[in-house]
C-alpha cells in the first residue's frame, strides 16, 4: 500500500480530510479507494457556496469499474472545488493526496476531524 500521509484523517468510506493554514479542509480519495475503483473516467463536484452535512454523499466518482458515491467528512460550506478534475479525472488515479483533491470546505466545527481515522486506523482498516 502506497504511503499515507500523516496530516490526514479519512472517514471508513475512504475519504480523506487535510487542515489547512487558513482553516479550511481538503476533501479527496484514498489511494487505497481509487485502487479499487480503477481507472477514474468521470467526477461530479458539489456546487460552491453549498451547506453540507457530515457523511452526507456530496459528489459522484465514476470509473471503468462502478460509480461511487463521495461522503463529506465534515459539516460545513463548500468553498472550491477542483475545476481540473472535469478534464482531467483520471489525475485522482496518479495523485489521489494532491493534485486529485475533490473540494475544499469552511467547517462549522473543525473538531468533527478528532472524530475521524487517523492514518494508522485508516491503513488497518484498508488492510483488512
Amino acid at each position: 500500500m502506497a504511503d499515507i500521509p500523516d496530516n490526514l484523517k479519512f472517514l471508513e468510506s475512504h475519504e480523506w480530510a487535510r487542515e489547512e493554514a487558513d482553516g479550511s479542509v481538503t476533501v479527496g480519495i484514498s489511494d487505497h479507494a481509487q485502487g479499487l475503483l480503477g481507472d477514474i473516467v468521470f467526477v461530479e463536484l458539489p456546487e460552491v457556496g453549498s451547506e453540507v452535512n457530515k457523511q452526507d454523499d456530496v459528489a459522484v466518482v465514476e470509473s471503468v469499474k462502478a460509480a461511487s458515491d463521495v461522503y463529506t467528512p465534515l459539516s460545513g460550506e463548500v468553498l472550491e472545488v477542483n475545476e481540473m478534475l472535469a478534464d482531467k479525472p483520471e489525475v485522482i488515479n496518479s495523485s489521489p493526496y494532491e493534485d486529485g483533491w475533490f473540494f475544499k470546505i469552511k467547517p462549522n466545527n473543525i473538531e468533527e476531524l478528532s472524530e475521524l481515522l487517523d492514518n494508522e486506523a485508516y491503513q488497518e482498516l484498508s488492510e483488512d
